[in-house]
């Protein structure tokens, strides 16, 4: 969530005649903050410390915070850092530029936090990072009370978009050579509740199902309490819904879950991984856990142990809990000690690890499709490979060599390879590449150019339309950062 509204605040300072910064000189420099974590505060305040000299160096700098940890600290973060000269929350993404200029014209610190949203994000400009893939918000704000988590207070109720505007978003992306779409809601398969069908998750997933050239749709993330068997049969039945599935756990143990206040337990989270498997049996399945809510017990953390061994994720993100004040959770008795929950996370890695790798090893041998991405393997230059995403999502650092490769393989063109390696959190394919399909992602990748959201006209419909081309290369320059999606 956090990354696209990243795209929008990039989108909108175009607009505004801003251009990406080279190097580390910047005029503006945006944080887009997330706040599920404590270390998030950490890393935002630390990150600022160490900006107050260049403020310092260059008074006509500007810094500004945004997106939750705004939301939850707002006028504190200009007393514990006055150098900081806009705060802006989760519910005004769109006054991002007024707010600079009236900082600039002022010379002093504008915070300006709303209670609810403003406008749609998904109205707003964007800049969007991929020539390939692009994010879709389908709804914003969570429903939900779960008692670790601090989204639902900042982000607010679950608004949802109409679907003819989310279609009509998609088209157009795919019209400019996206050929990926991730559709994006705190809690993704309860949209349609704003208007009373709860079967539009569904429909919405069948209808993009329809939409010619869009070769892969992802979504993300459901909660396993409204998760339907009509959405598993779009799943299955829809060609391009890719066979990838993200869905929630957070703990084995119904004590912990029901403490944890999520509305369903492990045997109804298992029924419907069996379900999906039936469906589609070569999903991927992937989950998030927390390890040491308060009150876990060792008897607690085996129970969920025992579901990450029944389970079988493909991938999993581990968390150690982490108190968050203004959640119920923070206020709990039985507060785990650091070293115990060390203790336990350790070891549901290395039992998620060791089942990931048992689960891509049956992989070796068969051949793959992969949307070549840019940026994905870390170590590509000094091992001569690419990297890209099979349709279940799985990493695939591939050799792009042999007599199929048509021209050159370029992050969003197509190949399919055979999988030769397998490790828990990749697959490697060194043999030649089986097949290659050219697209125009691919072209406009290597040209540089990717889709751009354009704003809203006076009096326009609420939905912004895509132009490819380069960001403009005048006036000032912007640097945009952000944590990870809430």
């Amino acid at each position: 969530m956090n990354v696209h509204d990243t795209e929008r605040l990039a989108g909108q300072l175009e607009d505004a005649g801003y251009v990406p910064a080279e190097g580390t000189q910047a005029d503006v420099v945006v944080f887009n903050t997330c706040a599920v974590r404590e270390n998030a505060d950490n890393k935002l305040y630390g990150n600022l410390g160490r900006l107050r000299s260049d403020k310092k160096a260059n008074p006509d700098m500007q810094i500004a915070v945004g997106g939750c940890l705004a939301q939850k600290d707002r006028g504190e973060i200009v007393r514990r850092a006055p150098w900081v000269d806009v705060v802006f929350g989760t519910h005004n993404i769109g006054s991002l530029p007024t707010l600079l200029e009236r900082a600039r014209h002022n010379r002093e610190a504008e915070v300006e936090i709303l209670e609810s949203l403003e406008t749609f994000p998904s109205t707003l400009p964007a800049r969007r990072d991929s020539a390939y893939s692009g994010w879709v918000s389908i709804s914003v704000g969570c429903n939900n009370t779960c008692t670790f988590c601090i989204v639902p207070s900042l982000r607010g109720k679950e608004r949802d978009r109409r679907p003819g505007e989310i279609l009509a978003e998609v088209e157009a992306l795919v019209a400019e050579g996206v050929v990926e779409v991730t559709l994006l809601g705190q809690n993704v398969n309860s949209y349609g509740v704003e208007f009373g069908d709860k079967y539009a998750f569904g429909k919405l997933l069948r209808a993009c199902g329809e939409i010619e050239g869009l070769e892969r749709v992802r979504f993300t993330s459901p909660h396993p309490a409204a998760f339907t068997d009509d959405v598993i049969d779009a799943m299955a039945e829809t060609p391009n819904v890719c066979p990838q599935l993200h869905m929630p756990l957070q703990a084995g143990s119904d004590r912990v879950l029901k403490a944890m206040r999520r509305s369903y337990r492990a045997k109804r989270f298992l029924s419907i991984l069996d379900k999906v498997r039936a469906a589609i049996p070569n999903a991927a399945i992937t989950t998030d856990i927390i390890v040491g809510f308060p009150g876990e017990t060792e008897e607690d953390f085996q129970e969920t142990l025992d579901v990450v061994r029944q389970a079988r994720f493909s991938s999993a993100f581990t968390f150690q809990y982490s108190k968050r004040e203004g959640t119920p959770a923070a206020e709990m008795d039985g507060q785990v000690p650091k070293d115990v929950v060390q203790e336990r996370y350790e070891r549901l890695v290395a039992l998620q690890d060791e089942v990931a790798w048992e689960e891509n090893t049956k992989l070796v041998g068969q051949r793959v499709e992969l949307l070549v991405a840019r940026g994905e393997g870390r170590k590509d230059t000094e091992t001569r490979r690419m990297s890209g995403r099979a349709r279940d999502g799985r990493l695939v650092h591939f050799t792009p060599a042999g007599e199929a490769i048509d021209g050159e393989v370029r992050p969003g063109d197509f190949v399919e390879t055979e999988i030769s390696y397998a490790a828990p959190h990749h697959l490697v394919a060194d043999g030649t590449v089986l097949a290659h399909r050219r697209t125009r992602a691919g072209d406009n990748s290597e040209a540089g150019q990717r889709p751009r959201t354009a704003g809203i006209a006076s009096g326009g419909v609420s939905l912004g339309f895509p132009t490819i081309g380069a960001p403009q290369t005048e006036q000032s320059a912007v640097a945009a950062g952000g944590c990870s999606t809430c």
